[in-house]
């Protein structure tokens, strides 16, 4: 069975369009099953009836004009049910239809299972016998797991086989407007022409092969990589004024890489020990590639993109393919399988209007680029068909996650007139840059950003942050073959510290371990989202928390702008341990004859358990910020980045409220500040919320700061209360952010979370 599915399915991938596909269903599973009819029904385009599409038995005369509403037929029944329908004698059930023009009035045995895709009945497959008996239980559950495997395969060849009928649309044939559904990855809305990029060198295609002259492989090898720094210096120049400085140093961090020694010096020991240069190249990126892939941090393990994007143009000079020159038409949106952040920046700047993407979420890099260009995205759209969209007209709603594909006139209109609205809505709020963050009634909410990957920090003044509240130190630790020494640490951080002083800076402790490997410390665990990590590993090896802390304390010297963070705490001896070493990392300093003060100390709430135990972590520590990211997906038991899960998570879900109101209120009682980094301190509708507990600060992407300082200045902390008072005996996070969608629109923000103004 496992053989007759696989080949099934590979058919099914590989047709033109949905006709095609279908016809391929029918035959293959009728000869699979041995029976007498094979058929298939799908929903029309206003969901209304289910349409006989495909047959193999039944008279092809009848393919189209068949069509049964779930109240009607043993096809409805099967779709209203949304389970299997096995009869014996299918004339007699009373919800049999007969169609004279279908020619099935010889079938008696009748089996039917639903095509459910995205939760939704989406159709039904269905064999029929001459005889009067019921399927056995294994052609029951063959075809449940055919129609199961196939519901992703049909939805593709269905969107594929729309655009094979661009330019067909007849009053008999009208064009279908449904859209295509993916990830919200950057608000605003894009109309363009799709430019379809991929990748040109297949590394993982690479066979491993014996070389005799070493020096001639470690020769081509080392050209290949001047050859990949010098795009990369290139690309780096054309976005050096249009970015702001922390995601304009992801240029610098692909040189960190290219010039690092976990890459191209293991590149080189590879070619050294007997492998010609493509072989060993493949061996390196993969090994990164793994490293990045386990890890858990959702904005790290996205950077396997990165790695592997590094790989390929490496090779593709190593192969000598010329990378030609791809033709961007006015209003490019960019569609692929898997976009990297250098494909979106070869992209002149001036005709990228957004972004499509089948792989991928919202902390995906080239969507966190796309939002700090302010161009639309949306990620993780899984029926895209990708290999048939260019050239061709598209929409992209990033507020949504729809895609429409050659859309209809009156829909391609009105999204027009709401692009118009965008472009007033972004000049209003730049009015807002020099303008203070404070409620109706006064009240300040200082507003940080998080960043991540800088090797060069500059003040980013433009943006109105002031100052940064989430900055992650991992980076320097996994571009080495060991762990950097004081020195090094010490430069990186005063250069962050210096950048923003006197504003905050917030430094997060060393977080990796378990699904964040090191390749010059490799664990290996069975279970690494829930193991030896962050605080954990720092605690059991204190010589590297040791060499951290100092290295942070000496940066700060003269400058006194220094809070340190916590990750992953989740009991009390944790927080007790750390600030032991801390303390005493500080005693040695001041014993040293160093200047320096003792800063700041708190501790990162993700885990349940932190939530649980936020009055004792309070009383010890000067702040507490919350980590919504991993709270989120730890509450919920989602991984976001998981396209088949990734709708179940969302921020406002009510557990996730009440636990962030339970820390509130146990840091209030000790007198503590909370703050609130990841995605839900940049979402408007959650900032409402935020805001009415009582949060002291927000930390989000540069690029939501005007959209979430909108929000603060146009409510009080008085009517922001009132609103939490509401959602808090909400039982469904739909209706949560429903609510919350319409206080933000009567309030006049409607824009921040819709297309137009």
């Amino acid at each position: 069975m496992l053989d007759t599915l696989r080949r099934l399915i590979e058919e099914v991938n590989l047709a033109r369009n949905l006709e095609q596909a279908l016809e391929i269903i029918v035959r293959r599973v009728k000869q699979a099953m041995q029976v007498d009819v094979c058929s298939v029904y799908l929903t029309d385009q206003d969901n209304e009836y289910y349409v006989l599409k495909a047959t193999d038995g039944l008279n092809q005369s009848s393919v189209g004009k068949v069509r049964l509403s779930q109240e009607r037929g043993l096809v409805g029944l099967v779709a209203k049910r949304a389970e299997p329908v096995n009869l014996d004698n299918a004339p007699e059930h009373p919800r049999f239809c007969y169609f004279p023009e279908s020619g099935e009035e010889p079938y008696h045995a009748f089996l039917g299972v639903p095509i459910i895709h995205h939760r939704k009945v989406v159709g039904v497959l269905v064999v029929q016998q001459h005889g009067t008996e019921k399927f056995d239980e294994n052609s029951v559950t063959f075809l449940i797991t055919i129609a199961a495997q196939l519901a992703g395969a049909i939805a593709h060849a269905e969107a594929s086989g729309e655009v094979d009928l661009i330019g067909q649309v007849t009053p008999d044939h009208p064009h279908d407007s449904r859209p295509i559904s993916g990830l919200p990855g950057a608000p605003g809305v894009a109309i363009g022409t799709a430019k379809v990029v991929y990748t040109l060198a297949d590394i993982d295609a690479v066979p491993d092969r014996r070389v005799d002259d070493v020096a001639a492989e470690i020769e081509a090898f080392n050209a290949a990589l001047e050859a990949v720094k010098k795009d990369i210096k290139n690309l780096s120049a054309q976005f050096v004024d249009k970015l702001p400085a922390e995601d304009h140093a992801l240029f610098d961090v692909y040189m960190l890489m290219l010039d690092s020694d976990s890459l191209a010096g293991q590149t080189r020991q590879r070619i050294e020990g007997g492998n010609w240069a493509q072989g060993a190249l493949r061996q390196t990126i993969q090994d990164h590639e793994r490293i990045f892939r386990e890890m858990e941090d959702s904005y790290m393990r996205e950077r396997v993109d990165d790695v592997r994007d590094l790989g390929r143009r490496i090779l593709s000079h190593l192969q000598q393919d010329t990378q030609k020159s791809l033709a961007y038409p006015d209003k490019t949106v960019l569609v692929g399988e898997e976009i990297s952040a250098a494909m979106l920046a070869e992209v002149p700047p001036e005709k990228l209007a957004g972004v499509i993407s089948v792989r991928g979420s919202r902390t995906s890099h080239v969507a966190i680029l796309a939002r700090a260009l302010g161009v639309p995205a949306v990620m993780g759209a899984t029926d895209l068909p990708v290999s048939r969209m260019d050239g061709t007209e598209v929409i992209a709603d990033g507020y949504s996650g729809r895609v429409y594909v050659a859309p209809a006139h009156p829909i391609l209109e009105e999204y027009r007139r709401l692009v118009d609205q965008e472009v007033e809505l972004s000049e209003e709020l730049k009015a807002l840059l020099e303008l203070p963050s404070e409620t109706l009634d006064g009240e300040h909410i200082p507003l940080y950003a998080n960043t991540g990957l800088i090797s060069d920090m500059t003040p980013t003044r433009e943006s109105g942050a002031e100052g940064i509240g989430l900055y992650r130190t991992e980076f320097p630790f996994m571009i080495r073959q060991r762990f950097p020494g004081e020195d090094e640490q010490r430069a990186n951080y005063r250069q962050v510290l210096e950048a923003f002083a006197p504003r905050p800076v917030v430094l997060r402790t060393l977080d990796v371990g378990g699904d964040k490997a090191l390749p010059y410390f490799p664990i290996e665990e069975e279970n690494p989202f829930l193991g030896w990590r962050g605080i954990r590993i720092t605690l059991d090896h204190p010589e590297i928390f040791l060499v951290q802390i100092r290295a942070m304390l000496l940066a700060s010297a003269g400058l006194d702008n220094l809070n340190i963070l916590l990750p992953m705490i989740s009991d009390v001896s944790e927080l007790i341990d750390s600030l032991s070493l801390i303390h005493q990392a500080y005693e040695e300093l001041l014993e040293e004859g160093q200047a320096i003060r003792m800063p700041r100390i708190g501790v990162m709430i993700e885990v349940p358990s932190a939530v649980y135990q936020a009055g004792n972590l309070a009383k010890r520590v000067d702040f507490l910020s919350i980590g919504t990211n991993d709270l989120t997906q730890y509450l919920l038991a989602v991984d976001r980045n998981n396209s088949r899960v990734a709708e179940l998570y969302d921020s406002l879900h009510p557990a996730v409220i009440r636990a962030i109101l339970q820390v509130v209120d146990s840091a209030r009682v000790h007198g503590k500040p909370v703050s609130v980094c990841g995605e839900m301190a940049g979402d408007p509708a959650a900032a409402i919320l935020l805001l009415g507990m009582g949060i002291h600060s927000l930390s989000m992407s540069v690029s939501s700061l005007l959209r979430v300082k909108w929000v603060i200045r146009n409510l009080s902390q008085e009517r922001a209360s009132e609103i939490l008072s509401e959602v808090l005996v909400m039982e469904n996070v739909h209706e949560i952010r429903h609510y919350l969608n319409e206080c933000l629109e009567e309030a006049g923000m409607g824009g921040l979370i819709r297309a137009g103004k």
